[in-house]
């Protein structure tokens, strides 16, 4: 099915792709709603711009946006680059960036932007110019998109600092509970490899090492899951069964009293006139390291079929998007963290307690790999992670198979 839609698509376009017969420039990103609309506001701003512009030398070129689910961008930029076309910009996490780079469908950006441009950029607590290969791929206008703990101050008015305190306030919670909802101390979709990886980090593990290498069997991925799998079936905290829909719904509706989530859940929270606390994950008692969520540079790409005008004029729209003033229209409209150096210092993100606690988090986080292996690394981790919590496999033989799977997958798809 999957090859008969990639070739639909290829003999019919999709939707949104632009043409060099027509005077379009098209973003294809994945932002909420709410984030479509302030993007079509920017994008008719810049036109507006072009127009009263003196020379008005680009004043016939339009600007557009589309949106797809993230897998769904991907894929379909892949496709319609392939075919020598899709939109000028692409928008998403710099985990696209290896995939897209070995696949062709995106330019480096560095021979048409300044160096002290480039330098304006955030460099900690995470890079927000993505180089790969030795080239500039990625541009972000804003950066974060990781794991927090978010508590329900009316359940639990101070977080736990640490595991012990977790497991302690959790017990007492669930025997005294403040609300006859209350069913759990904590919540989240820790069946999803992704939501596992700050507490690997907190036994101070990691995916991959310097040279791509999966380093998934070691003694952090076996004490980081059976610590989380110990957070439901020994101390009962949390649910034996759960996924992103459920842990949500049980935090909005009272029956947790925590929930580790990211940035693109906390307006539907706020919207519910929650009151909520946003802090780390509790630090590792044994080892005294904080758990470190991967953290995202999210920002823009850019086409390689572009050439001449429309190159031209995408680079001048590129760098009104990740402009400060840009950046924090969206820092007030949408509570980014923006990527710019100017802008990261601006009162709007200093005094900001959501910003705030959301980059005190972010401070122990670990970038996102910009790599191809990542997405098999994910791949082969899903099923022997999974099978822990069905009690198929003990941490220690899922560790191992996980590691056997990895590199079998890399080494195929290398092949």
């Amino acid at each position: 099915m999957k090859k008969i839609n990639i070739i639909l698509l290829l003999l019919f376009g999709l939707s949104g792709c632009s043409r060099q017969s027509d005077n379009r420039i098209i973003i294809w990103h994945s932002l909420r709603p709410e984030g479509r609309l302030l993007l079509q506001q920017q994008l008719t701003q810049f036109e507006q711009q072009l127009q009263a512009a003196d020379s008005a030398k680009w004043s016939s070129w339009s600007f557009e946006e589309r949106f797809y689910a993230p897998e769904e961008a991907r894929t379909n930029f892949i496709v319609a680059g392939l075919a020598g076309k899709g939109p000028a910009l692409l928008r998403g996490a710099s985990d696209n960036i290896g995939p897209l780079v070995e696949l062709g469908v995106i330019q480096p950006l560095e021979p048409y932007l300044e160096t002290a441009f480039l330098d304006s950029f955030l460099v900690e607590p995470i890079p927000a110019v993505v180089w790969y290969r030795e080239h500039c791929y990625q541009l972000a206008d804003e950066i974060g998109n990781h794991l927090c703990l978010v508590y329900n101050k009316k359940l639990i008015p101070n977080p736990p600092r640490t595991i012990a305190e977790l497991i302690r306030m959790g017990q007492e919670l669930l025997a005294h509970p403040p609300d006859a909802n209350v069913k759990y101390a904590l919540a989240w979709n820790y069946t999803e490899p992704y939501f596992a990886v700050p507490f690997l980090g907190g036994y101070g593990g990691w995916l991959l090492d310097e040279d791509n290498n999966p380093t998934l069997d070691t003694p952090a991925m076996i004490q980081a899951v059976q610590l989380i799998y110990d957070l439901g079936h020994k101390y009962q905290l949390i649910p034996k069964e759960c996924d992103y829909e459920i842990a949500n719904a049980l935090f909005i509706d009272g029956y947790a009293a925590m929930i580790i989530n990211g940035p693109w859940s906390w307006g539907s929270y706020f919207d519910r006139d929650m009151d909520i606390g946003i802090t780390r994950i509790p630090m590792i008692d044994e080892t005294g390291q904080w758990p470190s969520p991967i953290v995202s540079p999210l920002g823009y790409s850019m086409n390689s079929n572009l050439e001449g005008e429309r190159l031209a004029v995408t680079v001048e729209l590129l760098k009104f998007l990740t402009s400060p003033e840009v950046e924090l229209f969206f820092t007030r409209a949408m509570g980014t963290i923006p990527s710019r150096r100017e802008a990261w210092r601006d009162s709007v993100v200093l005094t900001d307690p959501v910003l705030q606690s959301s980059i005190y988090q972010l401070e122990v986080g670990k970038a996102m790999p910009a790599v191809t292996e990542l997405r098999w690394i994910w791949d082969a981790m899903r099923p022997a992670y999974q099978a822990i919590f069905t009690g198929q496999l003990q941490p220690a033989e899922a560790a191992a198979l996980m590691q056997k799977n990895a590199v079998k997958l890399i080494q195929e798809n290398r092949e």
